[in-house]
């Protein structure tokens, strides 16, 4: 089988590593750090199956042109990725489909928005109702702070249109868990669960990012929880979707809040995610261009199966991030990296000759047999890369796989004036780097792959 994976980051990076596993794989963009790489776009490629990675083109309804055109694809057409699109709209699904959710409101005036946080106790949850690639979240204690946010995204002057109507939610407490559910348009097949560490800054400090790490298993979420999820959000959600006429093919990612009264659902997204696909994927020990071929032809039939390993990831990120990513640096050590037992290392931000070229540019995945142990082997690879300002956070994965580690920031450099997230710069998409080898509670979104 040959496949088109679409996409540019460490998502599509994983994507592209476990399905070549058993398929032949192009990626389109791509980037310079991932092998078949080309500036080809999908709709001139020839493959048997499309996946597209980030949520933006499905939103803009790639997945609706290439059907169009006879072809197999593993994504949502623009009416099923409103769901991520509008957060508005998606919140009016989970409500139809009587899907646990948080307390919430949907505003475009100040007044009325201001009105709806005075009578909510802090934590405060703003959200953008549009696509803001994972950092259009704001959670605060302050209520000025709150309405201060509302002002700013209603303006247009914080996120443009995408802020031009929030979403504001009563803040719930708990632990987040990522669930991805493999989505045929009736039938839905969950993979292994994940969590992962939205805040720039260890303790789940700092702003929001795109994610910054994650892990799996997790522990304490078994298969009864996972059921549950299925049961009582997932099919509902795709049942509601179907009276509405949307046929999801696709990967439908429900963001979990474990609270004190069971989960709920902050939101859905619907692609895999990011960084959640670079330790739920490596787990796979079944064929996954199989599994997502018969949930584009609509006939999911073959089940997911996991290695018993655990995978943990760190992003490596770019200095200024998330508000002003510094660019064009040299990245070094990746061949060392990769060279390690139990790591892959999963290029995003890459540009040409193997340099820094957005936000997150690297994820860095260790597997081993125990989280502590595939802890263990990420940070000793991202302690063998360096660019000039290169961050991460130390405690991924630490109160479930061990101690903090050192931080490991190198020297300060100057500022660059790129503004984007992972995204590679124009230029070469030649692959020169084949890697080898084989959090907490915060209120955030889950992403927008940023």
């Amino acid at each position: 089988m040959r496949v088109c994976v679409v996409g540019s980051g460490g998502r599509e990076h994983a994507l592209a590593s476990v399905l070549g596993r058993t398929a032949t794989v192009v990626v389109t963009p791509g980037n310079p750090g991932i092998p078949g790489s080309t500036s080809t776009p999908p709709e001139e490629l020839e493959a048997d199956l499309w996946v597209i990675g980030p949520e933006v083109p499905l939103v803009d309804g790639l997945a609706d042109r290439l059907r169009s055109g006879g072809r197999l694809v593993f994504g949502p057409g623009a009416d099923g990725a409103r769901l991520e699109g509008s957060k508005a709209w998606m919140k009016s699904i989970l409500s139809d489909a009587r899907v646990p959710t948080a307390r919430h409101g949907v505003f475009s005036d100040v007044p009325a928005a201001a009105a709806f946080l005075r009578s909510l106790a802090p934590p405060y949850v703003v959200k953008t109702d549009g696509l803001a690639a994972g950092k259009g979240v704001v959670v605060t204690d302050s209520l000025d702070d709150a309405i201060a946010d509302v002002a700013a995204k209603l303006s247009g002057a914080a996120f443009g249109a995408a802020g031009r109507r929030v979403v504001i939610e009563e803040g719930l407490v708990g632990a987040e868990v990522s669930l991805l559910c493999l989505c045929d348009g009736r039938r839905a097949v969950p993979l292994a669960p994940a969590q992962d560490h939205k805040r720039l800054g260890d303790g789940d400090t700092g702003p929001n990012t795109g994610g910054m790490g994650a892990f799996s298993p997790v522990p304490g979420v078994g298969k009864d929880l996972i059921e549950e999820v299925v049961e009582r959000a997932v099919e509902p959600t795709l049942n509601a979707l179907h009276l509405r006429g949307v046929d999801y093919r696709g990967v439908l990612y429900a963001g979990l809040m474990l609270t004190a009264d069971g989960f709920k659902v902050l939101e859905y997204n619907v692609r895999f995610g990011d960084p959640e696909a670079q330790v739920v994927l490596p787990r796979l020990d079944c064929d996954l261009a199989q599994l997502l071929a018969e949930a584009a032809a609509g006939r999911l039939v073959s089940e997911p199966s996991f290695t018993d390993d655990a995978a943990v990831t760190v992003v490596l990120a770019a200095e200024g991030y998330p508000m002003s990513p510094r660019t064009g640096d040299a990245i070094q050590g990746l061949d060392a990296a990769a060279a390690m037992p139990g790591v892959e290392v999963f290029c995003a931000g890459v540009g040409p000759g193997i340099t820094t070229a957005g936000g997150r540019v690297l994820s860095v995945t260790g597997t081993g047999p125990t989280l502590a142990a595939a802890r263990s082997r990420a940070y000793a690879a991202a302690a063998a890369i360096s660019w000039p300002g290169m961050q991460h956070r130390t405690d991924i994965a630490a109160a479930v796989g061990g101690p903090d580690h050192s931080a490991h920031v190198t020297p300060r450099g100057g500022q660059g004036a790129d503004q984007s997230a992972d995204r590679p710069a124009p230029g070469d998409q030649t692959a020169r780097f084949s890697p080898g080898g084989g959090g907490g509670a915060d209120h955030s979104t889950n992403g927008d792959g940023q």
